[in-house]
């Protein structure tokens, strides 16, 4: 009799094949869950993220500060370091200043005297007369609205009579026209600067400004001071704007940054406005020894693109920016001739938006409070030397910020390939890592800042001014808006008052004096 064998073989090989198939399913599923649940960790990020954004205070002052505790010994060398050749001083203990209010002696000041009957000037017990043994001085501030007035300047003709009788030739003598900053135009330099610190320090758009002159009795409407502004923005960019942009571009260390606009009359969807500055926000915020202008520019361009910076930092005489040029991680900027460095505030935000994103649920401080927490000191350094000579900023960031910077860049290295790339932790590893070179390169000079964070400020005057008049109409509004930006912001930070300034600037010009080199704001004296 012959045994079969095939059917168990066929079997067993059906057995095996529901074996791996079922092998194979278990594996998808696994890979399937695995897949769905980095999708919801991702999800659940960006929804903690975006509560964060919109409820939570966007203050990025002191990061990680629960945890600075632990660095205070190092911090405290580095101090003593700085003061010990100072000898010790004990402190006076600081007295309770009184809530008191002083105002500037350039204020009008009315004396308005107090004085008691005179039959009250007599003693009540002898009889003898009162002498005055002294005062006591309240101070009232009284506001005045603005007054407007119109000054009409007469022009006398003379003519010669005999003349006239005779039928000859006529003389006619007149005397010349006033001077106008504007040809065939009212407005005044007064007039002018009113507008021009309205709209562009303090934010008040035409049409309410129109709404105020009204009250006044004056009918100015808001097409009138739009056109008035885009004139006089034409006659102080060759004089001021443009030998201002020849001055920065010259110096060693230009900071950048920029903005979305909205251009009813543009092509794009979406403008920009760019801002380019060096020096300190204010004369008294520059480095010992270093002679840097405060200059901050707009530039108005209808797009986003890189070589809106290539041509701005080119110049007039074709020559490439070369010198040190601190942004952003934008990419944009990577065209440009320039020595680029990365502000670290900048990737200082995409752990802490890392950190807020983290589950509240985990006691353990993680990956981003350990970045944020060694971020924060490598700012506490620079706290400490923000006003010390150049030379002297350099060295004690080669002696202790290099070796943190050194330790963070191998804390990156052993992370990164751990975390999920798209998440916010992993963004922020691999922005670190890809901007690394730029990061750290503050510390070849001392003249460089850590962070863009002048910049940052310079842009956000126009910021706030956005808000409340929203967009510009058309590209030449856009223009005259960066360069009378531009002029408030500069004269802001070199400590003059716009108004004086621009009053300066249009009677000098009206009279004839057009020299730029003399109405700089660093070399005008307006007192």
């Amino acid at each position: 009799m012959k045994i079969k064998t095939d059917k168990p073989n066929k079997k067993i090989e059906w057995l095996q094949r529901k074996h791996d198939e079922q092998g194979l399913t278990v594996a998808e599923k696994d890979s399937l869950i695995a897949l769905q649940q980095a999708r919801l960790a991702f999800l659940e990020e960006q929804f903690r993220l975006a509560k964060y954004k919109l409820f939570a205070s966007q203050n990025e002052a002191h990061p990680g500060q629960g945890n600075l505790f632990n660095e205070a010994e190092e911090m405290a060398e580095l101090e003593l370091e700085e003061n010990k050749s100072e000898p010790p001083k004990d402190k006076p203990k600081p007295k309770r200043k009184r809530n008191t209010q002083t105002f500037d002696e350039h204020i009008t000041r009315e004396v308005v005297i107090h004085d008691i009957d005179e039959a009250d000037k007599v003693c009540a017990c002898c009889q003898g007369e009162l002498h005055c043994m002294g005062k006591d001085v309240t101070e009232k501030l009284v506001f005045v609205p603005a007054t407007t007035k119109v000054v009409e300047h007469h022009r006398l003709k003379y003519a010669c009579r005999g003349c006239e009788q005779n039928g000859t030739h006529n003389t006619l003598k007149q005397a010349p026209p006033v001077p106008s900053i504007l040809l065939k135009s009212y407005a005044t330099p007064s007039l002018l600067s009113q507008l021009i610190i309205s709209k562009y320090q303090h934010g008040l758009p035409l049409y309410r400004q129109e709404v105020i002159f009204k009250q006044l009795g004056i009918q100015l409407c808001r097409q009138t001071m739009s056109d008035w502004l885009i004139k006089i923005a034409n006659v102080l960019h060759p004089i001021l704007y443009e030998y201002w942009h020849k001055i920065l571009l010259t110096q060693a260390v230009v900071k950048a940054d920029e903005t979305p606009l909205k251009v009813i009359k543009d092509d794009n969807i979406k403008s920009y406005m760019w801002v380019y500055s060096c020096g300190a926000d204010s004369p008294a915020g520059n480095l010992q020894g270093d002679s840097t202008p405060n200059i901050v520019l707009y530039d108005y361009q209808p797009t986003r693109a890189g070589k809106c910076a290539v041509d701005f930092l080119q110049g007039a005489d074709a020559k490439h920016y070369t010198g040190y040029l601190q942004v952003d991680g934008y990419a944009g900027y990577h065209q440009s001739h320039a020595t680029l460095v990365v502000c670290m505030a900048h990737l200082r935000r995409k752990f802490t938006e890392a950190q807020k994103a983290q589950s509240q649920n985990s006691k353990k401080n993680g990956k981003a409070d350990w970045a944020l927490n060694h971020i924060q000191k490598l700012y506490r350094i620079e706290k400490l030397i923000k006003d010390l000579p150049i030379k002297e900023r350099y060295r004690i960031r080669q002696e202790k910020t290099v070796p943190l910077l050194n330790q963070f860049k191998t804390w990156l290295d052993k992370s990164a390939p751990n975390v999920l790339p798209e998440s916010l932790l992993g963004k922020a590893l691999n922005y670190a890592l890809n901007q690394w070179e730029k990061a750290i390169r503050y510390c070849d000079d001392g003249r460089l800042d850590i962070d863009n964070n002048r910049s940052e400020r310079a842009i956000k005057p126009f910021v706030m001014g956005r808000k409340a008049w929203l967009f510009s109409q058309t590209a030449n509004g856009a223009n005259a808006s960066a360069t009378l930006y531009s002029i408030i912001e500069t004269t802001k930070a070199n400590g003059l008052v716009p108004y004086d300034y621009l009053m300066h600037v249009m009677n000098q010009i009206t009279a004839g004096n057009t020299d730029p080199e003399k109405l700089l704001p660093w070399n005008v004296n307006l007192s």
